[in-house]
């Protein structure tokens, strides 16, 4: 029986979760709206352009998520305090190691060439937030961009690693000591 969904919203939602459990490729047509129950036309009515667009949508409401919940705290809140939420939203946000990020996933397959400037806008962005923050917290340039980078690759390196062995407790180990390693530098 097709499901009911009255908000696109909600079907971002639905679709979203496709495409981290079967990836960009491997989410046909048939298998979103097995897995989601949404019928072709509802999927349809709310992309009309289709699996593209869906990828497209998905990407702007994580990084519209990302923005508000991680960036701009970084970027205007008290430098220790942002960063605290920070490790705390990663957690939240990647359910402590079980959900893939998507942002992720799709810059290590053929969808990176359909939307190269969003997947770097989102990593760059998180980069740069992470650096101005430990810059502001007391950190040189060179040392806040090299712990930045560290710590965005050691998360979605954990993703990853959590995910292929299926121990979901490896990224909670990495989130430990990513973060010991920022505090012992800014103390």
């Amino acid at each position: 029986m097709a499901r009911t969904v009255f908000e696109k919203s909600d079907a971002v939602a639905l679709v979203a979760e496709v495409f981290r459990k079967l990836g960009y490729e491997g989410a046909s047509m048939s298998e979103i709206t097995a897995r989601t129950k949404l019928s072709k036309g509802s999927l349809y009515h709310f992309f009309p352009e289709g699996k593209e667009q869906m990828a497209a949508e998905i990407m702007a409401d994580i990084d519209a998520w990302f923005v508000t919940e991680m960036f701009r705290p970084l970027e205007e809140q008290e430098p220790r305090a942002a960063i605290a939420r920070m490790w705390e939203t990663t957690d939240s946000y990647f359910r402590s190691g079980r959900r893939v990020c998507l942002i992720g996933a799709f810059a290590l397959d053929e969808t990176r060439d359909r939307f190269t400037s969003m997947i770097h806008g989102y990593f760059q962005r998180w980069i740069e937030a992470l650096a101005g923050s430990l810059i502001k917290a007391g950190l040189g340039d060179n040392e806040a961009k090299a712990i930045a980078e560290e710590t965005v690759v050691g998360i979605q390196g954990a993703l990853t690693l959590a995910r292929a062995l299926g121990d979901d407790t490896i990224f909670g180990r990495t989130l430990a000591r990513l973060r010991q390693r920022m505090e012992a530098a800014l103390s």
